[in-house]
């Protein structure tokens, strides 16, 4: 069983929310919160494996509210996963909330069976990931501190072939079966691939990734506006 906590300000969405979630067998609201705030306090009593996460609520955002779980992280705490619900996906509160260590966002509109995968998806310790609007997101914000971060990261040539399927948004299985590689094989490169980038999770290193220059817009235009949609069960 998956526990969720749903935080938005307007009680008819966490309404809507919480009627998709509970008609799958496996998903269940542990809480509802209308504020930043009141998340962050519910998260740490409940200790739900999601939090569905407006980005834009009064008094403490969502935004704000992403980073005191992931902060909470460096304490000893396991955080739980976090998915910013948000009505347009090129808001710079969407981008802020990625970078701050959100595992994906997820628009309002989307369809109950887009919400339920989201949820395991990001439970099973997937990204949801979108690249174009990713690429949209970060487009302009390159800097020198992201791009001296990657100079020092010194990946393989495997590893940078690996970084640049997960910023197309490929599961593992997905990156295995291109590179003719065993899925423990694709994890393990993965996993360094994060530890050389100092990156939390595969968004944090898709962002690097863009941010330094290392993907260049054009590189994924074969997932165009497609998110990650692999079985978790598979990654």
């Amino acid at each position: 069983m998956i526990d969720i906590l749903l935080a938005d300000d307007e009680e008819l969405v966490r309404a809507g929310l919480r009627a998709v979630l509970e008609a799958q067998g496996d998903l269940r609201v542990v809480g509802e919160a209308s504020d930043g705030g009141e998340a962050v306090a519910m998260a740490r009593e409940l200790r739900p494996h999601v939090v569905l996460m407006d980005v834009r609520m009064p008094e403490v955002d969502g935004l704000a509210a992403t980073r005191a779980l992931v902060r909470s992280g460096a304490t000893g705490e396991q955080p739980p996963k976090i998915l910013v619900v948000t009505t347009f996906e090129n808001d710079d509160y969407v981008y802020q909330a990625l970078r701050a260590g959100a595992d994906g966002f997820l628009l309002k509109r989307s369809r109950p069976a887009e919400i339920a995968h989201a949820v395991r998806l990001v439970a099973a310790g997937e990204s949801l990931l979108f690249p174009a609007a990713i690429r949209r997101l970060a487009a302009g914000r390159g800097n020198a501190a992201a791009r001296a971060t990657m100079a020092r990261a010194a990946l393989t040539e495997r590893e940078a072939e690996v970084l640049r399927l997960v910023a197309r948004g490929l599961a593992n299985s997905e990156i295995a079966e291109q590179l003719f590689l065993g899925v423990q094989t694709v994890k393990t490169h993965v996993s360094s691939v994060l530890a050389k980038l100092g990156a939390r999770d595969r968004t944090q290193a898709v962002i690097a990734a863009y941010e330094s220059g290392f993907v260049e817009p054009a590189e994924d235009r074969l997932s165009e506006e497609q998110p990650n949609r692999a079985d978790p069960t598979r990654s």
